[in-house]
């Protein structure tokens, strides 16, 4: 790819730069996530309204049609602006490109709009207690009713169920089809009667993931997503975004502000004295321009028409390498503070580096667990045989 960029991509960057500089303010500290979530939605709402979430999409569902070079560009300006990311991700990063993918018109007009702007938040109800990395394995259960289905069955870490709307669900809709047949893909109404939340509380001390309960929940049949039992088709959509574009493009935006604070600390502790923690930052470094050349090569194909495909696993190995590097390396930069939780005297940034090294953790299972992409790189990239 030619990384030089034309007059046209420079007054979009300008124009990307502009609006950020004018817009975007110190986040403030927050007591709770429910107040954080709360203080992001109305973020999102105002970077809607101009047009700068989901940029990639149609102009017609609230977009700009931008090219994949576009996104990229607005990615590295709205880093160096250290604006906070939109809360709706689910829905902006897998909901959207998957209706765009295989919704209807109707489904479109319907939810595109509430996605960009927040209004409605979605979740993603995939994995289930013995069916996570092995999806396929899911047993949540649609029965067929008048006018829809009835509902049947468990989620679990499901991300932000307990603000959302709607959740986009795989479901058995023939349980005598082999393991990747008789699958759907639905639209669940997060209110509907017989849908339960219970927020699951991590080691951060913060309840992101939740358990869904669904106990004959009725789903209209026109909430079907890209056809009866033609779900894992559109879920492999889904998932190629997911590990292809959402973690590593949003992801690389969110540690490039991560390293940037990081090196000011660094700088004010008078880490690069240390030879062994410099090294560590060195790496840190190198593994985030890694992650960025994978996602130029992700933007190359994507520029192609070329939607993400199975090395897309390449780049969330990377993802997740990256992540934990930079973590560890930040604790090293934090010293004996490092024990320490927000609020604590002595705690450089109130346990912000603490937080982010024990969520990396999960960095590895999100997604998919690395053990999954490392088999789907065997399996469909390099042809090994089972």
């Amino acid at each position: 790819m030619n990384l030089a960029l034309t007059a046209d991509e420079v007054a979009f960057r300008d124009e990307v730069r502009a609006w950020l500089d004018r817009n975007v303010e110190p986040t403030p500290e927050f007591d709770s996530f429910d107040e954080e979530f709360a203080w992001g939605r109305r973020w999102q709402a105002r970077l809607a309204e101009d047009r700068w979430v989901g940029i990639h999409w149609p102009v017609e569902y609230g977009g700009r049609g931008a090219t994949p070079l576009e996104v990229a560009i607005f990615n590295m300006e709205y880093a160096r602006s250290r604006a906070p990311q939109p809360v709706n991700r689910t829905g902006v990063n897998l909901v959207g490109p998957t209706l765009l993918a295989h919704g209807d018109d109707g489904q479109r007009s319907r939810w595109l709009p509430g996605i960009l702007r927040a209004d409605e938040i979605w979740c993603q109800l995939f994995s289930e207690p013995g069916a996570g990395s092995d999806l396929a394995g899911l047993s949540t259960r649609a029965t067929p009713v008048d006018d829809g289905w009835v509902l049947e069955g468990q989620k679990v870490w499901t991300s932000y169920a307990q603000h959302s709307r709607w959740g986009m669900a795989l479901v058995r809709t023939d349980p005598d089809a082999p393991r990747h047949h008789g699958i759907t893909c639905m639209a669940v109404d997060m209110l509907a009667p017989g849908v339960e939340v219970r927020p699951l509380v991590t080691m951060t001390g913060e309840a992101e993931f939740n358990e869904v309960f669904l106990d004959e929940v009725f789903v209209p049949g026109d909430h079907v997503i890209g056809g009866v039992h033609a779900g894992w088709s559109v879920a492999n959509t889904t998932l190629a975004h997911e590990r292809g574009t959402t973690f590593p493009f949003k992801e690389q935006v969110v540690h490039e502000v991560y390293l940037d604070r990081l090196l000011d600390l660094a700088a004010a502790e008078g880490s690069f004295d240390d030879p062994l923690v410099a090294d560590q930052l060195v790496d840190a470094y190198v593994k985030l321009r890694v992650l960025r050349f994978h996602n130029w090569r992700t933007m190359t194909r994507l520029a192609r028409g070329i939607e993400p495909g199975p090395e897309s696993s390449l780049v969330k190995l990377a993802w997740t390498d990256m992540t934990q590097q930079l973590s560890d390396a930040a604790l090293s930069v934090v010293g004996d503070a490092s024990p320490l939780w927000a609020g604590a005297d002595g705690d450089p940034q109130r346990g912000r580096w603490q937080r982010q090294w024990l969520w990396s953790k999960a960095s590895s299972i999100a997604g998919g667990t690395s053990e999954i992409q490392r088999t789907i790189i065997g399996d469909r990239i390099l042809g090994l045989p089972r």
